[in-house]
């Protein structure tokens, strides 16, 4: 018998950091968006890899 998940919940916090003194500029914020953009690159790929198993069914 096929088990069926009819509610999925996901649930994140993304904090991003508050330097002190002057001069942080884009520089400081570029490795936190490489960072955001790997997880949402990671999280694409398992919806696209879970619609894909749901259509082969």
């Amino acid at each position: 018998m096929p088990l069926e998940v009819k509610e999925l919940h996901i649930k994140i916090s993304v904090t991003e950091e508050q330097k002190q003194g002057g001069g942080g500029g884009p520089s400081a914020s570029g490795a936190g968006e490489e960072g955001i953009d790997a997880i949402v690159s990671a999280c694409v790929e398992k919806v696209l890899e879970i619609l894909k198993d749901k259509t082969e069914r």
